[in-house]
């Protein structure tokens, strides 16, 4: 650590990084060869840039191993090459009856550009409906699909707004592609309210299964939280209309862009 290095507290350092404090000749050599420069270099406005690389890559450092990938993601999203284009297209994440394709397919139409089911185009692609490509291929074969057919999406569509399935995020190359090529929303709400919907929309093996069913959505809704909550925002629809809902998501993008166009 780069307290440990110049043989300073990490208090103390803390203070001098914020302006506070004294500081010595001394101290500051011992600063200087922590950081592999010159004294001269540690005061010119060149060297600026490349001591808060520094400081960059002293807080990667200190993040827990499990928040490291999330932090090189934020960054490549905010700050990489690819960021106005990836901000073309929409991506809506989250379980069945969250509200996607319903905010989606308006999204689409209020933005004129095409809106895409992910679970669509799957089909399409294998000419067999997803339960056939489930039952033939398995979970693994079905995520080799999805992963084809999302690059083709993709690779086609410069501007649209999609609705994956939700279990994307359980595939973690899938979803690195996406989080990388889209600009992700995580569509959610009260397991109540999920399955609620699932079952207006005429799924009714959530009523035959009864509580067990609801006790299998929480604890998938549980266990995918962190990985959703990887998007780059998320809107929750508990308990709004609709309408309601659509103007929540469309203020948050907009608001979103100009931070952006910033």
């Amino acid at each position: 650590m780069m307290a440990h290095e110049a043989d300073v507290s990490e208090r103390h350092l803390a203070q001098l990084e914020a302006g506070e404090g004294n500081v010595s000749i001394v101290l500051l050599r011992r600063i200087a060869a922590a950081l592999h420069v010159s004294l001269a270099e540690l005061f010119a406005a060149e060297a600026e840039t490349q001591h808060e690389k520094i400081l960059i890559q002293r807080f990667l450092e200190r993040l827990p191993a499990h928040r490291v990938e999330d932090a090189m993601f934020r960054l490549l999203r905010e700050f990489g090459d690819e960021e106005a284009a990836r901000r073309k297209r929409v991506a809506l994440i989250g379980l069945r009856g969250a509200g996607k394709s319903t905010l989606g397919l308006r999204l689409g139409q209020e933005m004129n550009i095409p809106f895409i089911e992910l679970d669509r185009e799957i089909e399409k692609d294998t000419g067999m409906p997803l339960g056939e490509i489930f039952s033939l291929y398995g979970q693994t074969g079905y995520r080799a699909i999805e992963r084809r057919s999302l690059e083709r999406v993709l690779h086609e569509q410069e501007r649209a707004i999609l609705s994956v399935g939700g279990g994307v995020v359980s595939e973690k190359e899938t979803y690195d592609y996406l989080l990388s090529n889209c600009y992700t929303v995580w569509i959610k709400a009260r397991p109540e309210e999920h399955m609620a919907r699932v079952i207006a929309q005429g799924d009714l093996r959530a009523i035959a299964g009864g509580n067990q069913a609801m006790d299998d959505l929480r604890r998938i809704l549980e266990a995918r939280e962190p990985l959703y909550r990887k998007a780059d925002m998320y809107l929750d629809t508990s308990g709004h209309s609709v309408d309601e809902s659509f103007a929540k998501l469309k203020t948050a993008l907009q608001a979103n862009e100009k931070r952006n166009e910033r």
